[in-house]
């Protein structure tokens, strides 16, 4: 039983725990409802107050709000100069978008080997894998944890390389003392409907570069030099130049509204995820199951994901078998992530193949995401603690 123990003790399969519930509240619904009846839907002023609170909360200097993280790679890879023939080095254990992002731009993703213990991108392995082709190192933050920038960033130093930083699941961390969202040249972060900060779908570049924030807001806007905003609101111009082959990748204010709220409370719900984190992890301790690792000191993960890694070999069973037991029980999983370099694509268009990145094979095979959110109740999440025990019995 857990530490946050309903009393229950009973799995009941009518009451299924779905994988990731988004916590909206009063705020976020009256935040909404007061921007339909203002009549100003789309990229105005709320999505102004949330980028100005977004980049108060991450230490940047500019946030720009965009439509996904996938958006925020985009345009930053854009941002950065990545070409034609320019090679970004990152992780296979990530979602698609991230490398896709670099196709997109016209580069070659090149993968390097994550770590054992962290999952994140190995800074001895990325060191490997620079060429005098590489332009940027592209560091993901896996289920929450910071990757060891402090190494990314001396070795991008070193070779004169950017950094974009995937912080898809890592918007309140901190890696080596330092707010994520500050230390990268650009860092984009996701507010996707199972994130911990969601707008439903939406996303955010922090940066520090005012030209590049300039970029980016023009790119995001079909290459206009002014938004729908400034040219309609008072007092505003209502002629516009384009500057660029831009794209269709702003947010609305109608998203915007979610996020302030989100925001007000990130920190609040942060404790309750790493109350859930503290019982799942007391509650498995004894299992033959491999759990996240602690974090480093100067560290904070965002507990974005709780990944538990099953080895068929000492858990009895394997992953597909307990995913399946466990949704048969209510309790909703997912996979994150079948390795990049596994998948068809990748494996055709740069003739990669199993066996070159032996950890994240590991974890691509085995991994499997219990649900995390500080929308579940005390009984869900006593029913995860109970299914995951009487699955492995």
């Amino acid at each position: 039983m857990s530490s946050l123990a309903s009393g229950t003790g009973v799995a009941r399969p009518d009451a299924p725990v779905a994988f990731a519930p988004p916590l909206i509240g009063p705020a976020e619904i009256a935040e909404v409802v007061a921007t339909l009846e203002s009549g100003w839907l789309t990229t105005g002023p709320r999505v102004a107050a949330f980028e100005q609170a977004f980049a108060a909360y991450a230490g940047a200097e500019h946030a720009v709000a965009l439509n996904s993280c996938t958006a925020a790679l985009h345009l930053s890879l854009l941002a950065a100069g990545i070409g034609a023939g320019d090679e970004v080095v990152t992780s296979p254990l990530t979602f698609c978008a991230t490398a896709n992002t670099v196709v997109h731009a016209g580069g070659t993703p090149v993968f390097a080997d994550v770590e054992a213990t962290t999952y994140n991108l190995d800074p001895d392995a990325a060191r490997a894998a620079v060429t005098p082709r590489t332009r940027a190192l592209l560091p993901v933050h896996y289920a929450g944890r910071p990757a060891h920038m402090n190494a990314l960033m001396a070795l991008a130093r070193r070779d004169g390389l950017a950094v974009i930083e995937d912080a898809a699941h890592c918007v309140e961390g901190r890696a080596g003392g330092r707010k994520v969202g500050s230390i990268g040249r650009f860092t984009c972060f996701s507010f996707y409907a199972t994130k911990n900060l969601t707008t439903g779908e939406g996303g955010m570049v922090t940066t520090d570069d005012a030209d590049a924030a300039s970029f980016m807001r023009t790119a995001s806007l079909h290459g206009m030099s002014r938004g729908a905003w400034t040219r309609y609101a008072p007092g505003g111009r209502g002629d516009y130049d384009v500057v660029m082959a831009g794209f269709k990748y702003n947010m609305t204010d109608i998203q915007a509204a979610i996020g302030l709220h989100q925001l007000a409370r990130l920190e609040e719900r942060l404790a309750r995820r790493e109350a859930i984190w503290a019982a799942f992890d007391g509650a498995f301790a004894g299992l033959p199951l491999r759990r996240p690792a602690p974090v480093g000191p100067g560290d904070r993960h965002a507990r974005h994901l709780y990944t538990l890694l099953v080895d068929e070999r000492s858990a009895g069973l394997t992953r597909g078998a307990l995913q399946q037991r466990l949704s048969a029980r209510g309790i909703a999983t997912s996979v994150h992530f079948r390795a990049l370099h596994l998948q068809p694509y990748y494996q055709d268009r740069y003739r990669l193949r199993r066996g070159m990145f032996p950890v994240a094979e590991l974890v691509s095979d085995t991994t499997l995401s219990l649900p995390v959110s500080a929308a579940m109740t005390s009984e869900d999440v006593d029913r995860v603690i109970e299914s995951v025990h009487a699955s492995l019995r």
